[in-house]
């Protein structure tokens, strides 16, 4: 071994050390990770990691670029280090013509690709699709780092009583692969992916409904998001209304099921296609709106990943919450600290 590779495998098991004495030592209390460098406007999150490295890429424009994506070694000093697209893809352009950009991406590492589903759609519409893009790896320095538009996955149009956006890739303890989505409307939908394209199957095309907050109007339900932990599924969603700044009212709630095509309920035993949700993170008087979330298992601990706005200057930042489970299987997040 080179004295360069050993000196890479040395930090990099100092790192991992470091980082799970301090998850591990969460398990009691959770707790909102100390964050800090380019972390604001950060919407809609979505978080995985590659080697020695996390990266965040999110909905909102950073610098004028679209889709972009952030790396941090610690997972408290976060920089902007590049960015997915130059512009909105113009196969996308035919479904929404108009669109401006593309929003809550979901990045997953599956079959020897990082893949990144996304969303192209106008504000309370479901003219709507969500495409897919791939790339090798996720470090901007290697020569590897190309992403690939694989083009259309699903689409909606004004004549669907859903919307195809917030998707969310997820796979069953057989290995089958899904997809998720859904926002407002009749709420969240999920359909059985081919395992090997990352499209929707052609063997099996049930669409299957998870959640919905109706006759509730607004509907508001959305950025749904499936993990499995012991024995259940656990879907999480956020409830309410983003993107007003320091008057947006999202929280994250969370239900689950044994199956992962549900039905999921609540604590309380209520279904969620009947507008069920146990609370998981509100808005405190420093953070406004907590929701866009990603859950990022790990075994140095969970993470739970997620926008708020400040509550003085109403800009969405990111926030990282270390993820704890009760003695009955339900998720833990951290209070909100006060604002940075």
């Amino acid at each position: 071994m080179s004295f360069a590779k050993y000196c890479l495998v040395a930090f990099t098991t100092l790192v991992s050390v470091a980082l799970g004495q301090s998850l591990s030592s969460s398990k009691t209390e959770p707790r909102v990770l100390p964050l800090e460098g380019d972390i604001s406007p950060i919407h809609d999150p979505t978080m995985i990691r590659e080697g020695d490295s996390y990266y965040v890429f999110a909905t909102n424009r950073f610098q004028g670029k679209h889709v972009p994506q952030f790396c941090s070694k610690d997972l408290r000093h976060w920089r902007f280090c590049g960015n997915v697209f130059d512009d909105v893809p113009h196969w996308a352009l035919r479904y929404v013509p108009g669109a401006r950009g593309m929003w809550a991406p979901d990045v997953s590492y599956i079959n020897g690709r990082y893949r990144i589903y996304y969303s192209v759609s106008t504000f309370g519409s479901t003219q709507s699709v969500i495409g897919l893009i791939t790339n090798k790896t996720l470090n901007p320095e290697s020569p590897d780092y190309r992403w690939v538009d694989e083009g259309y996955v699903v689409a909606s149009s004004a004549h669907n009583d859903w919307n195809s956006i917030d998707a969310n890739f997820t796979a069953d303890e057989n290995g089958d692969h899904w997809l998720l989505w859904g926002s407002f409307w009749s709420g969240i939908k999920m359909h059985k992916l081919d395992k090997q394209t990352g499209k929707l199957s052609s063997e099996d095309t049930t669409m299957y409904s998870l959640a919905s907050r109706r006759p509730m109007q607004p509907p508001a339900i959305e950025a749904p998001l499936i993990v499995r932990h012991a024995e259940f599924y656990y879907l999480f969603v956020s409830f309410d209304r983003c993107c007003r700044g320091a008057e947006s009212t999202y929280k994250i709630m969370v239900g689950r099921s044994r199956k992962i095509t549900g039905p999921y309920a609540d604590r309380e035993g209520k279904p969620m296609l009947e507008g069920g949700g146990t609370l998981l993170l509100e808005g405190s008087e420093h953070w406004r709106g907590p929701g866009g979330q990603h859950v990022l298992p790990q075994p140095e601990g969970d993470l739970l990943v997620f926008h708020a706005y400040d509550a003085k200057t109403g800009r969405p930042s990111l926030r990282i919450s270390t993820l704890v489970w009760d003695e009955e299987g339900w998720p833990r997040a951290g209070k909100l600290p006060p604002a940075e």
